[in-house]
């Protein structure tokens, strides 16, 4: 129901920015691995892994992830670039050809790729706690344009073999809606920027929404193979942690790696 959408989606965006300003970085990353556990759970149940199986991905997802805030930052930049591959290049293709994977450490190497990246890059955005809600939320305008104007204008379906639901009108509202919000943060805060810092930030903004839509689609292309509805049942209204987080899981690994790049190149 969408009372329930809409009370959902409050809670979870009130706790995500009250923590995301409030804890410092080691606690904040830590309860991120209950989200992440949960996702692997999920993502292993739409793979249809076996119980011992289902475990076994979790611990190995949780074990990365642990590991990776153990150790000094050596490789932080190739998991982004992993990510960026699979996004830019597999997923695509993955979704033009329907593909069904075979075996089981296709998808859970593949489940690796969603959940660890962006961990990671939670993780460590959450040191500029600003930014990082400033990024997210581009996640949220987009969804929620989405839907909207979806819902109100849909006449075209975007894939219809993967998500009849989606249309291009969503698309187009959610681009539309993320130029709005893009807009006002340049208006308020960066008004100083020059025209090509203005620009590239635009184009990651949009950037983030066509791959936040391609999660969005690469999620529900694994669920209709799966023959569910939703990835889980964690979050009343909208399913499971997987429904909730399938645009961050192809956006902002790629936005964690741009800003470092910025960051390198200062």
């Amino acid at each position: 129901m969408p009372w329930q959408r809409v009370i959902t989606a409050a809670v979870a965006v009130l706790l995500f920015v009250s923590a995301a300003f409030s804890l410092g970085n080691l606690l904040w990353a830590a309860l991120l691995l209950v989200p992440v556990a949960v996702g692997g759970w999920e993502w292993a149940g739409l793979g249809g892994f076996p119980l011992r199986a289902r475990w076994t991905f979790c611990a190995a997802v949780l074990a990365s992830c642990l590991v990776l805030l153990a150790a000094p930052p050596f490789f932080e930049r190739e998991i982004y670039f992993a990510s960026a591959a699979f996004w830019l290049a597999l997923a695509p293709c993955w979704l033009a050809w329907k593909w069904r994977p075979p075996g089981k450490w296709l998808l859970a190497a593949a489940g690796w790729v969603l959940l660890v990246p962006t961990w990671l890059a939670l993780a460590r955005l959450q040191m500029q706690p600003a930014f990082l809600t400033a990024l997210v939320a581009v996640i949220w305008v987009s969804d929620s344009a989405a839907y909207v104007t979806g819902r109100a204008f849909g006449r075209h379906r975007l894939a219809p073999a993967i998500s009849p639901g989606k249309t291009w009108e969503g698309v187009v509202g959610a681009l539309a809606a993320v130029s709005v919000y893009y807009g006002l943060l340049w208006f308020i805060f960066m008004p100083t920027q020059t025209a090509a810092q203005a620009l590239a930030g635009w184009l990651l903004a949009s950037g983030m929404t066509a791959l936040g839509i391609e999660g969005d689609l690469f999620e529900s292309w694994m669920k209709r193979v799966a023959g569910v509805k939703d990835s889980g049942n964690v979050m009343p209204g909208h399913g499971g942690i997987l429904d909730r987080i399938d645009g961050l899981t192809a956006s902002m690994p790629l936005a964690a790696l741009c800003a470092d790049t910025v960051r390198i190149l200062r």
